[in-house]
């Protein structure tokens, strides 16, 4: 099993370095997906527990998870259940598996842009709202969580992609006893700070996005 998870990070590695993909992608090319209907999330390779997850998302959809970094049969993985910035381990084989995927994120705030990559590549950039100064979109190493279709209004448009990060900076007035998560959906204000964290696009590019990424899609945001 190490054999296989090995062969899968040199190849995504290495196929991000022959496209000239910036270091921040490198290892955006795999996601982990359960293989029991229970996982536990370690705070380090075979260490202590940090919380039981599945056999669904947060909302309800399906478990996949992001993942950030490897270490021997290890795998550092993103996940809604944990706060931003924090990480937990599962083991390849025995937790999870592995598969990999060739799209990838970068949302830059300074610029107001979302960046699409594929197998290293700049395919698409959107311009998104961000967050207000006030309640602003998290930075660190997120992953898509969850896709949900429906009526969500004017306010959200016909989809969302539901990122790991979570808002911790609220706006006056909301119930501090909620987790929030951001997300990216359909809103107002492309180019501009407007949001309480989420990333706001048109309707064409969220539609875009719900088709064209999988689930665990890697996700970077910075400055």
């Amino acid at each position: 099993m190490g054999v296989s998870l090995v062969a899968y990070l040199a190849a995504a590695v290495a196929a991000a370095a022959h496209a000239g993909a910036p270091p921040a992608h490198g290892l955006s090319g795999l996601v982990a997906r359960p293989l029991h209907q229970r996982v536990i999330l370690r705070a380090r390779p075979d260490g202590k527990p940090l919380v039981r997850i599945g056999p669904r998302g947060v909302l309800g959809g399906p478990l996949v998870l992001g993942v950030v970094a490897a270490r021997g049969s290890w795998i550092e993985v993103t996940t809604e259940a944990l706060p931003d910035g924090r990480f937990g381990w599962v083991e390849f084989g025995r937790d999870v598996t592995v598969r990999p995927v060739r799209w990838a994120l970068h949302v830059s705030l300074s610029r107001h842009a979302l960046v699409v990559v594929h197998a290293g590549r700049v395919v698409r950039t959107i311009s998104v709202g961000i967050g207000r100064p006030g309640s602003p979109t998290p930075q660190g190493r997120f992953a898509i969580a969850e896709k949900l279709t429906g009526s969500f209004g004017p306010a959200f448009g016909c989809c969302i992609l539901v990122l790991t990060a979570r808002q911790p900076r609220l706006p006056a007035g909301w119930d501090r006893r909620l987790t929030y998560y951001v997300a990216i959906h359909a809103g107002f204000g492309e180019g501009s700070a407007v949001s309480a964290g989420c990333l706001h696009a048109t309707e064409a590019n969220v539609r875009y996005l719900m088709r064209t990424l999988p689930l665990g899609t890697g996700v970077r945001i910075t400055r």
